[in-house]
């Protein structure tokens, strides 16, 4: 189930567990940043590590240049990717956290699936089912929210279209072992802090099952590849 356990390092130790938390909202004091800290702090708090990648902090240019974009997956790649996939390689858990607006996550985090997510996938991937070899057999959680309701959402089919056109696109293109999505709806500036408080304690409770999980299957690997 993760195929993607890299257990020891170069030492001859093994490697934490890493969560990869992409943040995409510009408001630092928002109902976003404390999903990702609520997460962040609850993986560290099971002794896995939490690095977290505030998109708009870093200045991350969302636009895909004509020389990164090749069909054959042989795009020269910015710095700043390169920097992203060598976080990538390390973890065995990607989490996106964005607000939806007008019915998509924002610019910077489609910005970042089209660098980052496709840097080095090729066209006749999609024809073959080849998945991406960094993505492949990781975990994706996606934490999003909006102002509406998520029966709003479902009523002008927007919900569906965000559900097939992102998660499970992004599952089944890329490869990844399985993709959850959170979603907090009715969050508005002012609103109720127990609505608050109920949806961030809701955070920490997937982070929980998903470092328990984790480690489970580590454990499990570890035994399973145990010489008798």
């Amino acid at each position: 189930m993760f195929g993607h356990l890299k257990e020891i390092g170069m030492d001859g130790r093994e490697s934490q567990i890493r969560h990869l938390i992409v943040l995409g909202h510009p408001g630092p004091a928002g109902f976003n940043h404390a999903v990702a800290a609520a997460y962040g702090d609850t993986v560290r708090a099971c002794g896995q590590e939490a690095v977290v990648r505030d998109l708009y902090i870093l200045g991350f240019n969302p636009c895909l240049t004509a020389a990164e974009r090749s069909t054959s997956g042989r795009g020269a790649l910015g710095e700043d990717v390169k920097i992203e996939l060598d976080l990538i390689r390390d973890c065995e858990v990607i989490v996106l956290v964005y607000p939806i607006w007008f019915g998509m996550p924002p610019a910077i985090v489609k910005g970042y699936v089209d660098r980052v997510f496709g840097a080095g996938f090729a066209a006749d991937n999609l024809k073959t089912l080849t998945p991406h070899p960094l993505l492949h057999g990781k975990q994706l959680i996606i934490f999003s929210s909006s102002a509406s309701t998520r029966p709003w959402l479902e009523e002008r089919g927007q919900w569906q279209s965000l559900h097939q056109a992102f998660d499970l696109y992004l599952q089944t293109v890329f490869g990844f072992c399985e993709t959850q999505h959170v979603h907090f709806d009715a969050v508005v500036e002012g609103g109720a802090t127990q609505h608050v408080e109920e949806c961030l304690a809701s955070v920490e409770e997937r982070a929980r099952k998903l470092c328990a999980a984790l480690l489970h299957g580590r454990r499990r690997h570890r035994f399973e590849h145990s010489p008798v």
